[in-house]
């Protein structure tokens, strides 16, 4: 057993790999959780790396929360209610779905296996990884119309996943019958406790936030708040998953309570949080593999052939279910589908398992019978489901020819003619206000903002104040009185897009880009007050 010191270290390494393979993808444009899992499994071949485990039963607490607040904060409301038939029918009947079909195979193939443990590995296996989607898809150009519907799957199928490996679970250690009825009624029930908890947590926190003055206190607080809302859900045997993305939409619905200098903190921080968690889960189940792989012995060729058939097994069904919503929307597919078949495709390679199935075959217990065949299966469906679309989904999306964008660059330049509309307005009513001699200054800021092509906002706003003056004191008055008229521009081009965030058919990331773009800009004029 290591010591604290020698814990820590291992710790500090892994972070460090971590941020070393995502440069090495920046450089060579392959996906960062693909080096990840590739890496993981060179560390089984390392003789000299000791042993590294965590306790099983604080493994989802420690991971989950904060990957799943980092991606629901770039959702809203509206984004769901538009959604709905997407978080129906992929987060929780596609995840039912293949909960059956793996767990029909492993029944059949794992010899003596019960019924619970064989749905429990079901559950762990089902839910691609909404983190490891953005990592690989948006690089490659794929249209936010499949990203976001992707992302919008990864956030609940999480949790109808835990609700069914948590109950089978809890059937195979206490040698309970799984009854499909029960469970049925326990997934609504703790659904509805988890909502109503997240929208409070969501409450408070919003309170909280407008009471903090400090920029680092605010962002503090998100850091705090996933772990406290999971751990509350967990102990009112409530779904600890929905309460996070709740309270994280919740909050993120009220951009009100934060300022550029929060935003821009808070994108860069979840960033790097969603990078270190990530990379130090992969390197657990590679420290554990090297166990997990002797205790296996003999037979580890077989099971590893069991995770191939499974992995199998979970990329047909996924297909076909892609296909069948295709068919059943066809002549007028909704957002929350495919539109044709090469949607169907692409979805369907889009389905790559990730941190979920590592944590969840991590948070099994020693006394778990099958503990050794979960863990090299889920490392097999990583491997198959990872690696192959990770490297070959550039292609793939060339082949199809789905890399078009032109629908979210025309969405994207209707939120910058909103926020030019919004500042444009405000420079006309400054030019009645301000002294006559920023006049001048304050009337050409507007013809160059109201002449701007469509494309980013940046850079429309310059200062022009370089008019001779009389004195340093007048001209320092001159320069303030057009740094508060291009504040109010700003802010008033920026209380557009926050409001139009929570409008029906936005997409929040691309408002979120737009806003970013805008909170930059107020930065950089107003250096000194942030």
């Amino acid at each position: 057993m290591l010591g604290v010191m020698e814990q820590l270290i291992m710790i500090i390494a892994v972070l460090l790999i971590t941020v070393v393979l995502v440069g090495i993808g920046d450089r060579t444009g392959l996906p960062w959780p693909v080096l990840l899992t590739l890496s993981t499994a060179a560390i089984v071949f390392v003789p000299w790396i000791p042993d590294f485990r965590i306790a099983p039963d604080i493994i989802l607490p420690i991971f989950l929360p904060p990957l799943l607040w980092a991606l629901a904060r770039k959702t809203s409301w509206s984004m769901f209610r538009a959604r709905w038939r997407t978080i129906l029918g992929f987060s929780v009947l596609l995840v039912a779905v293949t909960v059956i079909a793996v767990a029909l195979t492993a029944w059949i193939l794992v010899p003596g296996i019960a019924i619970a443990a064989a749905i429990a590995l079901g559950a762990a296996v089902a839910p691609p990884d909404p983190v490891a989607v953005e990592a690989v898809a948006e690089p490659v150009g794929l249209p936010r119309r499949l990203t976001g519907l992707l992302q919008t799957e990864g956030l609940f199928n999480d949790a109808a996943s835990l609700v069914i490996f948590q109950t089978a679970l809890a059937a195979t250690l206490g040698d309970e019958q799984f009854l499909f009825g029960p469970l049925v009624v326990h997934f609504f029930v703790s659904s509805a406790i988890a909502v109503a908890l997240g929208l409070t947590v969501g409450w408070v926190g919003i309170a909280l936030t407008r009471w903090l003055n400090s920029s680092v206190g605010r962002i503090a607080l998100t850091m705090v708040l996933p772990f406290a809302v999971y751990l509350l859900a967990e102990e009112l045997h409530a779904s600890g998953v929905i309460a996070v993305v709740v309270a994280s939409v919740h909050m993120a619905s009220t951009p009100d309570i934060y300022d550029a200098d929060d935003r821009i903190t808070a994108t860069s921080f979840w960033g790097v949080i969603d990078v270190l968690v990530t990379g130090l889960a992969f390197a657990l189940i590679g420290l554990e593999l090297r166990d997990v792989i002797d205790a296996a012995g003999t037979q580890l060729l077989t099971i590893a052939a069991w995770g191939v058939v499974i992995s199998v097994v979970l990329i047909a069904v996924r297909a076909l279910w892609m296909v069948m919503v295709w068919q059943m929307h066809r002549r007028k597919a909704p957002a929350s589908s495919p539109r044709d078949i090469r949607d169907a495709v692409l979805l369907t390679w889009s389905g790559m398992r990730g941190l979920v199935t590592l944590a969840l075959a991590l948070s099994l217990p020693q006394t778990f019978a099958w503990r050794t065949e979960f863990l090299v299966i889920a490392s097999v469906v990583l491997v198959v489901t990872m690696i192959v679309p990770g490297l070959t989904l550039p292609w793939l999306v060339r082949t199809l020819k789905l890399a078009d964008t032109s629908e979210d660059e025309k969405e994207r330049d209707m939120l910058v003619a909103r926020a030019r509309g919004a500042a444009v307005a405000s420079l006309r009513e400054a030019l009645d206000k301000v002294p006559d001699g920023v006049k001048g200054d304050a009337r050409e800021m507007l013809n160059q903002f109201s002449q701007a092509r469509s494309g980013g906002v940046e850079g429309e706003l310059a200062s022009s104040a370089d008019a001779p003056v009389e004195s340093v004191r007048a001209w320092k008055r001159h320069r303030d009185a057009l740094a508060r008229v291009q504040s109010r521009a700003i802010e008033q081009a920026q209380r557009e897009i926050l409001d139009a965030r929570s409008e029906p058919g936005v997409d929040p990331h691309l408002a979120d880009s737009v806003i970013e773009e805008l909170d930059r800009m107020m930065l950089s004029r107003n250096p000194r007050d942030h």
